[in-house]
């Protein structure tokens, strides 16, 4: 009886693995060939900027420069740059940036900082946030960068959606 049981229980394990391996070589074939699957979603797929108030601004990135070795581009910010885990190839930026406090910039949010989230289908996301009566400060803008959005939050915070096509 042992053997019948330990027999049924191999055959299961090698069927699981070989169903497991079955699954992962379709998913390897899809992502060679560039399908990745719900990669038309509306959705957030990352942080793009965290973007916050200072009162000295030049004083602020001068600090973060010396102490901590965040290094300033000539936009007046900084790039934190990782890859797409389904795409390697695509290298994603993060933009950090001290503000003047009081900016118009982050406007009409009376906050201290602004985050900027990395979106695809920026278009669709869009019409969902309309249904549901998502307060959106102005129109898409389209760059050689990508599509930026500005939109309102629950708690009155300044948005900023980012696709970068």
């Amino acid at each position: 009886m042992k053997k019948v049981t330990i027999i049924a229980l191999l055959s299961l394990l090698i069927l699981s693995c070989s169903t497991g391996n079955k699954i992962n070589n379709t998913i390897n074939a899809n992502k060679q060939m560039g399908i990745i699957m719900n990669d038309t979603i509306p959705k957030v797929t990352g942080i793009g900027g965290i973007f916050f108030y200072s009162d000295n601004p030049k004083e602020a990135k001068e600090w973060y420069t010396k102490n901590l070795g965040i290094e300033i581009n000539d936009w007046g910010s900084s790039s934190f740059e990782s890859r797409n885990i389904n795409r390697p190839d695509e290298i994603n930026s993060l933009q950090w940036k001290p503000f003047k406090k009081g900016d118009e910039y982050f406007s009409p949010s009376k906050k201290d900082f602004m985050i900027n989230y990395q979106v695809q289908n920026i278009e669709g996301l869009v019409n969902k946030l309309k249904e549901n009566g998502v307060t959106i400060l102005d129109s898409i803008a389209s760059y050689d960068f990508g599509k930026f959005i500005h939109i309102m939050d629950a708690e009155g915070n300044k948005i900023e959606l980012w696709d970068p096509q």
